[in-house]
């Protein structure tokens, strides 16, 4: 008996091996052929991209824009929109405004048709960006070629960008859902007392409030105010340049969003919020008469803006050996070197070592689109620019959001750009503490330590703070925000008083930083990187490099593989549960780029989710 159960181990093992190795065979071979799908794929598009290039554009053409796509402001990683027609594209922001006003000058464009509507995802698509996208637009249609747009269900960042437009034509069967801006917060105070999680804060500044959805079950009276100060004045911009676009009166767009919430065709064509409600055939016919094809059974001439942003070569930006270098701070920023998608401290210090000292570039432009995120790394990176700044001119361009750990890093600059949409300020700092005590408690686990020092545990989210480790942190933030106060005086030439008094964590937009010091110069990434090129003597001719630069193909391979092999991702749940999911994922997913050594932060007070 002992010999045959021995016997059967063998086997068992035996058949585990081979199973083993057959999952391992199969799972190699699955990856094996993806990189070939992938690769194949890569040549495939490359071909196709060659032959849409600029041999193949027909004269007389219009440039499609295609709305359904994120325009982020870095370089993007992963071009999932090789591997089929119906991904969703990812737009570079300033390949889009450069292609737009080549296209002005491009004798093959007749002009531009909008269409489609905004995918935002992440910090892509906000309202600054969106702006800079309007006024390239605005500059094509100067060039006296005509911008048409077509709209179905259109929200308030498709009609905001599509109301320069010369004729806006809405679908018979669509709307306009524009009823103005609102910010909803998502509390957890409740349920983390209800199972047994308690968060203990310290911070500085009565307006910083990105601490409360743990603290509190609703917005403080601080919050509130600025939070709706904000919204005014951003709701305020849009319906100025929608207003202006349009040729209306803002009290008449706003009478329009307060009297229909939803705007249909018939009311949309009254209030002149579009030019005519025709079908999708009606416009593709006048296009197709208007370019020369009206008795083809071809569409009209056209071409994809994706396409046309890989085809042309910008005249404007020659090789004459010098450059003016573009770093992207996208994302939230983090301890160490950080993912893609998010501004590593390490990282981003090393980079601006590396400009500093390269005598080729003479000039840098700080694109930053970031909420903050940790103190520590915030502090670094901008150490590493005013060092810069001091060797050759720093520039700085606030896309979307430039707010706390994003507005320290461009504090101590040449000259700082932004847009009336823009999100800045929140010159304020917090900390955030855990502690799981009760939880674990719960199910019958519990902690217990030996030490060599009085706080030598402090950092433990097994057990709540003391009065004198909070002391401790307290103190910590204290001298956090003063040297935060005391940079922005420094780079912005201000007393630390007069700081101080607009400070507090609070949130402004563009044109009110402008008027308060925190900015200079309304104007887009475009136009920062023409004053530092007019800093340093190149308006002539130069080069532009970008950081951090696009990723490998391998490097991307990595990433898709990652992203599409089994259970490396779940599928949300579908309707109004699957919102839900998603909602609380977003809100929680911050907690995660929280990785400061000493757990304080300079990041946005809210989470502006602006809809």
């Amino acid at each position: 008996m002992r010999a045959a159960g021995y016997s059967f181990r063998i086997m068992k093992n035996f058949f585990t091996s081979m199973l083993g190795a057959l999952v391992a065979l199969v799972v190699f071979s699955f990856c094996a052929f993806l990189l070939f799908a992938v690769v194949l794929g890569a040549i495939v598009s490359l071909g196709a991209r060659k032959k849409a290039g600029a041999g193949a554009i027909e004269t007389g053409s219009y440039l499609v824009f295609d709305l359904s796509t994120n325009i982020n402001d870095a370089p993007p990683g992963l071009d999932l929109s090789m591997l089929g027609p119906d991904r969703k594209e990812t737009l570079q922001l300033r390949a889009v405004t450069r292609a737009l006003r080549a296209a002005a000058h491009d004798d093959r464009i007749a002009g531009v048709l909008l269409t489609g509507s905004f995918d935002p995802e992440g910090l892509g698509s906000g309202y600054g960006a969106l702006r800079e996208v309007r006024n390239a637009l605005g500059e094509f249609r100067r060039a006296h070629k005509p911008v048409k747009a077509y709209l179905n269900l259109a929200d308030t960042r498709d009609y905001y960008v599509a109301s320069v437009a010369n004729e806006v034509t809405l679908d018979p069967n669509g709307m306009i859902f524009m009823p103005g801006l609102a910010f909803e917060e998502m509390f957890f105070a409740g349920a983390a007392e209800k199972y047994g999680v308690d968060f203990q804060v310290t911070r500085v500044g009565k307006y910083k409030s990105y601490v409360e959805p743990y603290t509190r079950t609703d917005m403080s009276p601080e919050n509130r105010e600025e939070t709706q100060r904000l919204l005014d004045d951003l709701w305020g911009s849009l319906l100025a340049d929608v207003g202006s676009g349009r040729k209306l009166k803002r009290e008449n767009i706003q009478a329009t969003v307060d009297t229909e919430g939803l705007i249909q065709p018939d009311a949309a064509r009254k209030a002149g919020l579009v030019d005519q409600v025709a079908y999708r055939d009606q416009v593709v016919d006048a296009l197709k008469a208007e370019t020369g094809r009206k008795d083809s059974a071809e569409s009209f001439k056209q071409v994809s803006l994706a396409d046309y942003i890989r085809s042309f070569r910008d005249p404007g930006e020659r090789n004459f050996g010098k450059e003016i270098a573009i770093v992207y701070a996208e994302g939230d920023i983090v301890d160490g070197d950080g993912q893609w998608g998010e501004v590593g401290g390490g990282t981003f210090a090393r980079e601006f070592r590396k400009l500093r000292e390269d005598d080729g570039i003479k000039a840098v432009v700080l694109r930053v689109n970031s909420p903050g995120g940790s103190a520590t790394a915030a502090e670094a990176i901008e150490r590493e620019i005013s060092l810069t700044n001091r060797v050759k001119p720093v520039i700085v361009s606030m896309g979307s959001y430039a707010a706390s750990g994003g507005y320290m890093i461009a504090a101590d600059s040449d000259r700082i750009f932004a847009e009336s949409t823009t999100i800045t300020g929140s010159i304020g700092v917090f900390g955030i503490q855990f502690d799981v005590q009760k939880l674990l408690g719960g199910f019958g686990v519990t902690f217990d330590r030996v030490k060599t020092g009085k706080f030598a545990d402090a950092m433990t989210i097994s057990r709540p703070k003391t009065p004198e480790e909070l002391a401790v942190l307290q103190r910590v933030v204290d001298w956090t925000y003063g040297q935060f106060i005391a940079e922005v005086a420094a780079g912005r030439k201000m007393t630390r008083e007069k700081v101080e008094e607009i400070a507090q964590g609070r949130v402004w937009s563009g044109e009110e930083a402008r008027k308060i010091g925190l900015v200079d110069t309304m104007g887009g990434l475009d136009q920062a990187v023409a004053y530092a090129a007019g800093k340093v003597g190149l308006a002539g001719g130069f080069r532009v490099v970008e950081y951090p630069e696009k990723k490998s193909l391998a490097d991307q391979i990595g990433e898709l593989l990652g992203k599409i092999m089994p259970g490396s991702a779940r599928a949300p749940a579908a309707g109004i549960a699957g919102r839900v999911e998603t909602r609380i994922e977003a809100e929680l997913a911050h907690l995660s780029a929280f990785n400061d050594p000493v757990g304080v932060y300079a990041r946005l007070p809210l989470d502006l989710a602006v809809r």
